[in-house]
């Protein structure tokens, strides 16, 4: 019995390729992912001078009680890694407007806890990037788009182990 092989040379019961809807969904996901942070990013850096990662990252911390965030659910919230995490922390503590400190339960781990100037840096920002994610992201959908969005997102989320 001979197989057909199929695009990369797999035979096809190797690898099932994508029927045309799923490489639509997939594609545009990638799009989303690759595309989305750039343009709600531009706004940030023209009015706020922030990336959007800087920009998140103040916004966890200012959500967190006390305004006070491990560092490490910190990089997993603005999705980073721990040492692009601590270059931008260590900028911020320079601006006043994040101070590191041991994690009083556990020593091992560093809390970034928000000034009073890095909450004003984040509050004046927040209009922009809230402008930004309703033009691009809310306004388009539908309430029940918005809902399946959120449904899909939360199936989709991978959350590390230490902190889950």
């Amino acid at each position: 019995m001979a197989t057909t092989a199929t695009p990369g040379g797999h035979a096809p019961d190797e690898t099932p390729w994508l029927n045309p809807d799923e490489k639509e969904a997939w594609t545009g996901l990638v799009s989303l992912i690759l595309l989305l942070p750039g343009r709600l990013e531009s706004p940030l850096q023209q009015e706020a001078g922030l990336t959007l990662f800087e920009y998140l990252a103040l916004s966890h911390i200012s959500e967190a009680p006390e305004r006070r965030l491990r560092m490490s659910e910190l990089a997993y919230l603005a999705n980073g890694s721990l040492s692009r995490l601590s270059n931008v922390v260590k900028r911020f503590e320079q601006r006043g407007w994040v101070a590191r400190s041991p994690d009083p339960d556990d020593g091992r781990y560093t809390v970034a806890a928000l000034t009073d100037a890095g909450y004003e840096v984040v509050v004046a920002a927040a209009p922009t990037h809230v402008r930004a994610v309703r033009r691009l992201v809310l306004d388009p959908l539908t309430d029940a788009d918005q809902q399946a969005l959120a449904r899909i997102a939360a199936k989709l989320r991978v959350r590390p182990a230490d902190l889950a």
